[in-house]
């Protein structure tokens, strides 16, 4: 192959890398692709076919294959790995050429790698990918930020890889320096969010009211008919019907109860408390992974614990109760999205990202993890009100709440009944009461401070700030 064939470069062919690059290849344009492992170039080669694809494994030969000014995109993991390969390329490398981290960093690294790569001449995008292995394959929602006008020279080949909502590319320069990594975490914490909510409802049908795996298969999929239209709802519908192809029984049920994260749950909730913005929903669904790990000590306190089933009264009236859950669940993912948009539009104001949460919303309709039809709404509230500090402030939305909410307080009290946990979707309703609240107890908060350590106050009825000897009254 001719020098400079190609219009772009993947460095990491494992499952998303490669994906991504017959994404593209598929849309039109040649891709060169780079991997340390031959068996891995040597399979993307295979799997292209007639594709103007070629698989790399020396790092000269992969750069000096790309058309200039080059531009890269790496799909490895974030962090070490991420150092390791801007490290390779930029001695290779000319100026003005552009490097893109399409993997989960964390959006601090992407400052840095931002300014450190824009004083050597070369340009830097942070782009968060979301959709898994299908979505790198067929067209995920991509998320970067950076310069547009860098973004500008790989907008053509994105916009053809991406996601479609009819016909509407499901990527958009999202703003400066590491706003699309910043974007991604975000969405990753509502992800974490709506799969906390699900799972508890799945422990309610389970534990509570003793469903098969059938008849959740069943309930999920006629959720999914619903306002729960989304694709974490169709995965789990999906996932109650698939047997062991292992032995006896369906899988679900042979999977440990220990889940894993990979730390971008916990990356959007660290960054909320640094920016002061509430996101407790998404914040009890890290603590409940984090929780799920202690294996050994849970076992213990099921032992000496009893749970009381909700009983069925013989005429499967555990309907309307599985009815109100999920009226409950749509509650708790319209407070996950409304906690999530409400971090980004804070985010927004302190990083100076300048995000357009109306496109935000645009470009999570297709292709990503926490797709939903729920979002076309989230866009169209945007759209009226591009200030809207919080979703709950919208009409429509508040119609939306006000109808769920009688259901998710039956649910919780019904859950604390039965001794079911309902964390997410108790704080859902904790996090809607404290905010539709004009009055809060807060002004305790600030006597006791001002009390135990001399912290001041304010006044409602003076300006400035004040302290008290209160133990002298």
């Amino acid at each position: 192959m001719n020098e400079q064939q190609y219009d772009i470069g993947m460095v990491g062919l494992g499952v998303m890398g490669r994906n991504f690059v017959l994404n593209m290849a598929d849309n039109g344009y040649s891709v060169a692709g780079l991997d340390t492992d031959p068996d891995k170039a040597k399979a993307l080669d295979k799997e292209s076919g007639e594709l103007h694809v070629n698989g790399f494994t020396d790092v000269k030969e992969f750069v000096n294959s790309l058309k200039k000014p080059r531009s890269v995109i790496m799909l490895v993991p974030a962090g070490k790995a991420v150092d390791s390969v801007i490290d390779e390329l930029v001695p290779i490398l000319d100026k003005n050429d552009l490097i893109i981290d399409g993997g989960n960093s964390h959006f601090t690294d992407t400052e840095r790698h931002f300014d450190e790569l824009k004083d050597k001449g070369i340009h830097f995008m942070g782009m968060g990918i979301s959709g898994g292995e299908k979505g790198a394959r067929f067209g995920p929602s991509m998320m970067p930020g950076g310069t547009e006008s860098v973004y500008d020279r790989v907008k053509p080949i994105l916009e053809a890889a991406a996601a479609k909502v009819d016909g509407d590319p499901c990527v958009t320069f999202l703003g400066p320096r590491s706003a699309g990594h910043y974007v991604k975490m975000v969405h990753n914490g509502i992800e974490y969010a709506i799969m906390q909510i699900l799972a508890e409802s799945y422990q309610l049908m389970k534990d509570g009211l003793g469903m098969s795996n059938q008849q959740l298969h069943e309930t999920y999929k006629s959720w999914n008919e619903a306002e729960l239209d989304s694709f974490l709802v169709e995965i789990t519908a999906e996932i109650f019907a698939k047997h062991d192809d292992k032995g006896d029984g369906w899988l679900i049920d042979k999977i440990k109860d220990s889940a894993k994260q990979k730390g971008t749950g916990k990356w959007t909730s660290q960054d909320a408390m640094e920016l002061q913005v509430a996101v407790p929903t998404l914040d009890i669904a890290v603590a409940m992974r984090d929780l799920s790990g202690f294996k050994n000590d849970r076992k213990k306190a099921g032992d000496l614990y009893k749970l009381n089933k909700l009983q069925e009264d013989g005429t499967g009236n555990y309907k309307d109760f599985v009815g109100k859950l999920k009226n409950a669940v749509y509650f708790g993912m319209i407070a996950s999205y409304a906690q999530g948009m409400h971090q980004l539009r804070v985010a927004s104001d302190h990083y100076k990202f300048n995000l357009n949460l109306k496109d935000v919303a645009r470009i999570w309709r297709g292709g990503c993890i926490i797709r939903a039809a729920l979002l076309e709404d989230i866009r169209a509230a945007y759209d009226r009100n591009p200030d809207l500090s919080n979703l709950i402030l919208d009409s429509k939305f508040a119609d939306n709440l006000q109808k769920a909410q009688s259901d998710l307080r039956y649910v919780v009290s019904k859950s604390v009944e039965m001794g079911v946990p309902v964390p997410a979707l108790s704080v859902s309703l904790g996090y809607f009461d404290a905010y539709r609240s004009s009055w809060m107890p807060a002004n305790l908060i600030q006597a006791q401070r001002d009390d135990f350590g001399s912290h001041t106050y304010e006044r409602v009825d003076q300006e400035g700030t004040f302290h008290s000897e209160w133990s002298k009254n």
